[in-house]
């Protein structure tokens, strides 16, 4: 936000050059993006952060200046602004009634008019104010247009004029657009609305609240009515309207990062002052203020101690009340602690850590004493619980997968799971308007936006939902897989593509590498999961818990989601599977003696999960069986149906020579164990 140093000067007595109130406030948390000569003064250019709106005034800055130079005083004008300009006693020369404004629509918090006649449009604001103006960055119109934007500048408080003679029944109601409504904008484009917050007259939507007025009822050189809007909107639905419409001005900006309730009377109060100045034979009517649902802050309990340790400061009782009642802030003893209501134009202040923050900012960050580090200091590196999930994420990335990192807030995805999700109460917008409950709908969105093809991609993260009232989280890692399995620049005339298998294996040898593989097993899907094939996916147990689902995805799901009807996916709890499985690294030696092998043909059920069968023959080879692999499946001529044959090789080695009747024995003991499965050895 810009403004010129001399407006600042109007607000506060203070010793400090242009140049040092920039460092000021850079240190109070409003960092100083540029300062400029602008005729014979400087100009300030300070960024504010999103949650700070209160920041986007000279009253604002003023009183952050206040709060951390002791040296400099508030001036007549800085008091009563903080009086909300009730010295302004003008009595009402004309009447409005009650009926003038109406609200309908909860995202309204506050609305008040005015009504003025016998103004001169045609006048221009004074020299000074178009000076001060034009410095700011803000091209001066007309007296009442520039008085709208000067007090806009100086408190904060977006106001709009209305001619009245162009509002049907002079009156202002705020309402949801019906279908098909449509309004022209200042800018002279026409919208089609359905369902945004309007500003509307009896019969027409006139203006978008908190963004800009509409053409049809502009106040003009031939206005002599004038109706003055001041009023109060919900940040996150000025957004959303912004943003449908295509439409960003001041006032947008301003209430998107929340305006203060308290100053919409304020603002009016002086806007009338500052018109009376210049046109001081016009009429003033009574103000209509509608504040349905007054604005109260829960107190926030403080505790000392706990402000001193996130510190790392000393911070008296005393100290911290002094601090932050310069902010603005109630404070009262309880017990030993601090209770603090916020005043009403700091709605960032919800916990204890946005206290103990403003005792920082006030105190001064460059003040705070320098310490080491307390406690002892472990040695670098991963451990324990995150060593585990590193090294499950390497084998990922070895195994040829690229890690994404997406957000945790997003818009409904097909591929949510049916878990209900956790909404923030002031969500940011549309596509940010719950807490991701699983990690498939980031793979699809970033499968999707690089061409959803030949990807193979992994996320780990946070997931969150909601059952029974009771909110939860966990840690999950999720898993995408489309296409060729080799780089492009080795691809043949036959490339594997991925499929249900691979991504499988790409799983179990991740477990394996961790040692825990031995508690997961594949089983086939237990209950329905819309966003999987029902036969082509699979349930992740851990010892006996469900730990996930790895699976073609759905048909239906790959339509509604955007991706290829042969993608495959996963997604399991990291939690539950690193906490139930036990991690068994065994070390031996590298035997001198070599490994003897024997191949075998059995037939079994194709209803007969290969896992089982692999189960059996690590039960009947023990420990002399080094591995076992699969390594021809035939079905046709001489193969009975429902049954094919299996070809698997078994290594077997042992601290000493193996004899061929040995190897034979170990054999038949792995023979014994497939035939309690019902296979027949051929």
């Amino acid at each position: 936000m810009k403004f010129p140093y001399s407006m600042l000067l109007d607000y506060v007595e203070t010793g400090l050059t242009a140049h040092q109130i920039g460092d000021l406030l850079t240190m109070a948390g409003f960092e100083l993006e540029g300062i400029e000569e602008f005729g014979d003064e400087w100009v300030l250019d300070i960024k504010v952060m999103s949650n700070r709106g209160d920041g986007l005034s000279v009253f604002g800055l003023a009183r952050e200046v206040l709060a951390k130079d002791q040296q400099s005083s508030a001036t007549k004008l800085y008091q009563r602004a903080a009086a909300r300009f009730q010295d302004i006693g003008i009595p009402a020369t004309i009447f409005i009634e009650d009926e003038t404004a109406r609200i309908e629509s909860e995202s309204c918090r506050r609305f008040a008019v005015r009504g003025f006649s016998g103004v001169n449009a045609k006048d221009q604001s004074p020299a000074w104010m178009q000076k001060r103006l034009d410095a700011s960055g803000m091209r001066p119109i007309s007296l009442l247009v520039d008085l709208t934007n000067y007090i806009m500048l100086e408190l904060g408080q977006p106001l709009h004029a209305f001619d009245r003679d162009k509002l049907s029944e002079g009156r202002i109601v705020v309402r949801h657009a019906g279908p098909g409504e449509k309004l022209t904008t200042l800018n002279g484009l026409e919208h089609e609305l359905d369902g945004q917050m309007m500003i509307c007259d009896a019969a027409k939507p006139v203006g978008v609240p908190g963004v800009m007025g509409g053409l049809e009822t502009e106040v003009t050189d031939e206005t002599t009515n004038l109706l003055l809007e001041s009023a109060n909107f919900v940040n996150t639905v000025v957004r959303k309207t912004r943003k449908q419409l295509g439409l960003a001005t001041e006032a947008s900006y301003r209430f998107e990062r929340s305006v203060d309730p308290d100053g919409v009377v304020a603002a009016t109060l002086r806007f009338t002052e500052l018109l009376l100045d210049s046109q001081p034979g016009i009429q003033v009517s009574n103000i209509v203020d509608l504040y349905p649902g007054q604005q109260t802050f829960a107190p926030v309990r403080l505790r000392i101690e706990k402000a001193c340790i996130l510190l790392g400061m000393d911070v008296t009782l005393e100290q911290a009340t002094t601090y932050l009642r310069r902010l603005g802030m109630d404070v009262s003893q309880s017990g030993g602690d601090l209770m603090v209501v916020p005043p009403s134009w700091r709605p960032d202040i919800v916990r204890e850590e946005d206290l103990v923050e403003e005792l920082g900012r006030v105190h001064g960050y460059e003040l705070i004493p320098e310490a080491y580090p307390a406690g002892s200091t472990p040695l670098g590196g991963s451990h324990g619980y995150q060593l585990l999930k590193d090294r499950f994420r390497e084998s990922l990335v070895r195994a040829g997968l690229t890690q994404i990192i997406s957000h945790s807030l997003r818009d409904f995805h097909p591929l949510d799971r049916t878990w209900e999700r956790v909404a923030p109460r002031n969500p940011a917008s549309p596509e940010h308007c719950v807490l991701r409950n699983s990690l498939l709908p980031c793979l699809a969105d970033a499968a999707r936006r690089n061409g959803g093809k030949d990807l193979h991609l992994f996320e780990m993260g946070k997931v969150f939902w909601q059952r029974n009232g009771t909110y939860d989280e966990g840690f999950h890692f999720g898993m995408l897989s489309q296409g060729g399995l080799m780089p492009e620049n080795r691809k043949g005339d036959k490339v594997p593509q991925a499929d249900f298998y691979s991504l499988k294996a790409v799983l179990e040898h991740a477990f394996e590498y961790l040692g825990i593989s031995r508690d997961i097993q594949f089983l086939p899907l237990i209950g329905d999961d819309a966003r999987f094939h029902p036969t082509r996916s699979a349930t992740i147990l851990v010892g006996s818990e469900n730990c996930g689902t790895l699976g073609q995805i759905h048909p239906e799901a790959a339509k509604a989601s955007g991706l290829e009807p042969d993608t495959v996916l996963c997604e399991f709890d990291w939690d539950l599977a690193s906490d139930k499985a036990q991690p068994t690294l065994s070390i031996s030696n590298i035997s001198r003696h070599p490994a003897v092998r024997r191949d075998i043909a059995v037939l079994v059920d194709k209803a007969t999960p290969y896992e089982k069968i692999e189960f059996a023959i690590k039960s009947g080879g023990g420990d002399v069986l080094e591995k076992q692999w699969l390594f021809d499946v035939f079905e046709g001529a001489n193969i009975p149906d429902g049954k094919h044959s299996l070809g698997i090789g078994l290594q077997f080695r042992k601290h000493g020579n193996f004899t061929d009747e040995e190897a034979n024995q170990v054999r038949d003991r792995i023979v014994a164990e497939l035939e309690s499965l019902g296979a027949i050895l051929r």
